[in-house]
């Protein structure tokens, strides 16, 4: 059995999410986040995406996603599955 630590699936996942943020597979991204995290989520996903593309934010964007992400696997404990297998597709999406 595989044991899973939340802080690392929030982190991996956050560093992914911010670098697809400028990427192609956004739009994809985008729909699976509103999809899986809500309209907030994509919100704020949309929020990275302007902050990425208008200034140097890569670590800040990265550390609130993260934060983002432990709290709502907090609230929801079955997400922690969901994130790893998002991370897993953006990353395969990704070039």
């Amino acid at each position: 059995m595989d044991v899973i630590h939340p802080q690392r699936v929030a982190w991996d996942t956050a560093r992914v999410i911010v670098a697809a943020s400028t990427a192609d597979v956004y739009w994809w991204l985008s729909d699976m986040v509103g999809t899986y995290l809500g309209v907030m989520y994509q919100l704020k996903l949309a929020e990275t995406r302007l902050h990425m593309l208008t200034e140097d934010a890569l670590n800040a964007e990265s550390g609130t996603w993260r934060v983002r992400l432990q709290d709502a696997m907090a609230e929801r404990p079955e997400l922690v599955r969901v994130l790893i297998d998002l991370t897993r597709e953006i990353s395969a999406r990704m070039p």
